[in-house]
């Protein structure tokens, strides 16, 4: 063990006794608290180093390599709160309804334990219904921290369950404005094509085989053509990691601004893509409501250039 300020990190020096072998591999046998997927996260954030340098995951070893493995403390299980400006469209004694920014990331993670939407949210709320992941109180869905648009919070346990059931269930309107390049035809049509992690890279997500992925179905209709790009209307009937920027993708169309999957754009500084409607059941009474978003002014600006 060993004091860095006020942190105490564990270390572990190892001399390589294999030829060849990955280095996230070789971390994750010979430390049996690490896992592979911890390995690779320690190693991007530096913590491990191979004969006192920085390497990555994929690096292989050899023979009589110095490993030299940092674990930080574990992260503290404390959200606080704090005073971002929310966008209120709703709200009851089970849940609100909030207009998402994009540039806000919804939930802690590691790399980015705080300014998330579930801070500000604490700051509205005293508290939030615990979920099976302490850093998603109260969180029933997602979205990805450059989408903007319509987004449900649970605020008591019983909500939280109703709602998820309802989301489970494929209950849920959901639908999005997404501009992508070319002039999508026919106008209206279902991409089935089921998603799982790029073999290639495993930060991304890509449509994969039936026996390696998850079943993914995305509905769009054409809105409208703007110069060399066309304005969908686009309804996922499932909810997997990323499924609309891959999907759309995937069949030619790449989403305008998406620096992962799609194509830059000068007049786009992010992704386009709003949810501008969700529709569900009130868990307290059972009544259908929906609720609507209208496209940010940096994606009307957007539309008004490339037209």
């Amino acid at each position: 063990m060993i004091e860095n300020g006020n942190q105490i990190y564990s270390v572990y020096n190892l001399v390589v006794d294999e030829q060849g072998v990955r280095l996230d591999k070789y971390v994750s046998e010979h430390c049996p608290e690490i896992s592979r997927t911890q390995a690779q996260k320690l190693i991007g954030e530096g913590y491990i180093t191979v004969n006192d340098s920085i390497a990555r995951a994929g690096l292989k070893l050899n023979t009589g390599d110095r490993l030299t493995i940092n674990i930080p403390p574990a992260e503290s299980k404390t959200l606080q709160p704090e005073s971002i400006p929310l966008t209120i469209l709703y709200e009851d004694d089970d849940l609100l309804v909030i207009d998402k920014p994009s540039g806000l990331t919804v939930h802690p993670a590691p790399g980015h334990s705080a300014h998330t939407l579930v801070n500000a949210v604490l700051s509205h709320l005293s508290s939030l219904p615990d979920t099976s992941d302490w850093q998603r109180p109260g969180i029933v869905h997602r979205l990805d921290k450059d989408t903007s648009g319509v987004m449900l919070i649970a605020k008591s346990s019983t909500a939280y369950k109703n709602l998820t059931d309802q989301f489970r269930s494929r209950s849920v309107m959901k639908r999005y404005q997404v501009l992508v390049k070319g002039h999508l035809s026919p106008a209206e049509g279902v991409i089935e094509a089921p998603l799982g992690r790029d073999p290639r890279h495993r930060q991304r997500m890509a449509v994969v085989e039936e026996s390696k992925g998850r079943e993914a179905k995305t509905e769009y209709s054409v809105i409208r053509y703007v110069g060399d790009y066309t304005l969908l209307e686009v309804r996922p009937e499932t909810g997997r990691t990323h499924q609309i920027r891959v999907h759309l993708k995937a069949i030619g169309y790449p989403v305008a601004g998406d620096k992962v999957y799609g194509v830059k754009s000068p007049h786009l500084s992010r992704q386009f893509v709003h949810a501008s409607l969700l529709g569900f059941r009130l868990p307290s009474t059972g009544d259908y409501v929906e609720f609507t978003s209208p496209l940010p002014s940096d994606l009307e600006t957007a539309l008004r250039n490339l037209e």
